[in-house]
């Protein structure tokens, strides 16, 4: 599994060269019990497509999320502005590893309370909220390239 962050990350290089409207791709989770569960997301990978990120989507369909891409592994602040369904956020590591995740809440007043990854992260994946609990993602849980 130590080589597929890599070719995942290198997989999103490439993509990166294509057209921006190139649609979604289909990453997978992979639990410690070689459990598998396919999301198909939107990349976000430059400033201003991680500043909008979901804002304004009235829904969001199940197995499915936005997958935001950083350069450097740092602890990630992410907010609810102007985001009108609640969310589950995964962090991941640079190698690909689940560092944490939580349930977010739309943001009713501000200051909207912020929500923070519990260790470097390079990566969050965002899901309708309850994904996380729904297919018992945890410890041991890692991303994986996407799914052809």
């Amino acid at each position: 599994m130590r080589i597929l962050f890599p070719l995942f990350c290198l997989a999103i290089l490439l993509s990166a060269c294509s057209p921006k409207n190139a649609g979604s791709q289909t990453i997978a989770l992979i639990g410690p019990d070689e459990k598998a569960v396919t999301v198909t997301v939107e990349i976000a990978d430059d400033p201003e497509e991680r500043q909008q990120g979901l804002m304004g989507r009235e829904m969001l369909e199940p197995d499915s999320g936005m997958l935001f891409i950083f350069e450097e592994p740092a602890q990630l602040t992410f907010w609810m502005k102007d985001t009108l369904i609640p969310l589950d956020i995964l962090f991941f590591g640079p190698q690909g590893k689940l560092i944490g995740g939580q349930t977010m809440l739309p943001c009713e007043a501000d200051p909207c309370p912020k929500y923070y990854s519990e260790d470097g992260a390079s990566l969050a994946l965002e899901v309708p909220a309850g994904f996380q609990e729904f297919y018992g993602i945890g410890k041991g849980w890692q991303i994986a390239l996407p799914v052809q």
